[in-house]
């Protein structure tokens, strides 16, 4: 189904469309370059060496070797390889999560000794909390660079600070220590360079950044030891064999480079549509909260809390509006279940079934949030 030319789309952090750029890259690898990458004749080369760019082109952007890029079919493999790939090395070792992760690594977490990271009201990592989870049997820690439901943005520096400084005491007879990130929601707007987060480990997302969807990557430092959760032909220096999906590598690592090189000024745009929408919103409707921090803060995410009002009912009222929003998170719509997130900031089952995500994109436009803007207020009165 196509979506309709009057639907005004406000959903970007769910998924976002193809780049017209992005398609041109990937179309030769679907038919005319559809070689085996492995295979040793000349035209397959060829196909190995366009995959060996795209890997070159990802690295640019992470200040990182090529060596240490993994595609992978979307952030959730990437999550999973990340914790079960350190974690099953270790059986009797701990990891430590933030509250808000995303399914992806909330899920797999659950197989180990698992604790998790209180949140302030804001959604910001609590520094303390983080220091007192962390013993002597932690080898991995996993926090999203940025929320992908209420937009705030980690304090992912200063955790890699503490996490050197334990590295520090533990010394070279104690066990590792790795920081891992979800960067996945970070990408369009945020720098990635992961010397300067202090992250050993990163998952990035292809359908965030107007790719292709089942497209990403994990970052993996080269002097940290993954146990692949996918065995096989030895692809991607035998961490995820199979393969490749050469179309969604292209593909994937032609919109990182869009997505980058565009990142200051979209996020300059997206900020001052943001401001004016929120500043619409709470003149319009009395009583709305804004959810997440409101400084540390992606530029294109509006979380909302509406007193008295059923989000569910709300959403379908917009969709016959033509405006389509989320409730939160889309891995997790289908649920009927509040929030994890917003019940980690301190929000009542009520509240958190009260909240609208607005996510923004390169194509919103003032004139559509003034017109949701108008529909919200008449709904809600």
């Amino acid at each position: 189904m196509s979506m309709d030319k009057a639907n005004i789309y406000l959903d970007y952090a769910a998924a976002t469309p193809l780049d017209e750029s992005v398609k041109q890259a990937m179309l030769p690898f679907w038919q005319d370059q559809f070689f085996n990458p492995s295979a040793s004749y000349s035209p397959a080369i060829k196909v190995r060496q366009a995959i060996n760019h795209a890997r070159q082109q990802v690295a640019y952007w992470l200040g990182a070797k090529p060596t240490e890029i993994i595609f992978t079919a979307g952030a959730s493999e990437a999550n999973n390889l990340a914790v079960a790939g350190i974690m099953s090395q270790y059986p009797k070792a701990n990891i430590v999560i933030s509250s808000i992760e995303h399914e992806s690594v909330l899920s797999p977490a659950s197989l180990y000794d698992c604790r998790l990271i209180k949140v302030l009201e804001d959604g910001r990592l609590d520094l303390n909390d983080l220091r007192q989870k962390i013993d002597n049997q932690t080898v991995l820690v996993s926090v999203m660079q940025a929320n992908n439901e209420i937009g705030t943005i980690e304090p992912l520096k200063q955790v890699a600070e503490i996490i050197e400084s334990i590295r520090r005491q533990r010394g070279s007879s104690g066990l590792p220590l790795y920081l891992h990130s979800d960067s996945t929601q970070a990408a369009n707007y945020l720098d990635l360079h992961v010397a300067r987060l202090g992250v050993d480990l990163m998952t990035l997302n292809g359908g965030k950044i107007y790719g292709p969807k089942q497209s990403g990557l994990l970052y993996l430092k080269s002097s940290v030891k993954l146990q692949p959760l996918i065995m096989g032909g030895g692809q991607e220096r035998n961490l995820r064999s199979g393969t490749e999906n050469v179309p969604a590598i292209i593909g994937f690592a032609t919109a990182l480079d869009k997505a980058q090189s565009l990142r200051h000024e979209e996020a300059k745009r997206t900020l001052q549509l943001r401001e004016d929408f929120i500043s619409d919103l709470t003149r319009a409707i009395p009583g709305i909260t804004i959810n997440g921090s409101i400084k540390q803060r992606l530029p294109n995410n509006i979380h909302v809390s509406l007193p008295n009002i059923d989000n569910e009912r709300l959403l379908i009222q917009l969709d016959a509006h033509g405006i389509l929003a989320a409730a939160g998170s889309a891995c997790s719509a289908s649920s009927n279940q509040p929030s994890h997130v917003l019940k980690a900031i301190g929000k009542s089952d009520l509240e958190a079934r009260s909240s609208i995500r607005f996510s923004l994109g390169r194509k919103t436009m003032s004139s559509e949030l003034k017109h949701v803007t108008q529909v919200m207020a008449k709904l809600i009165s």
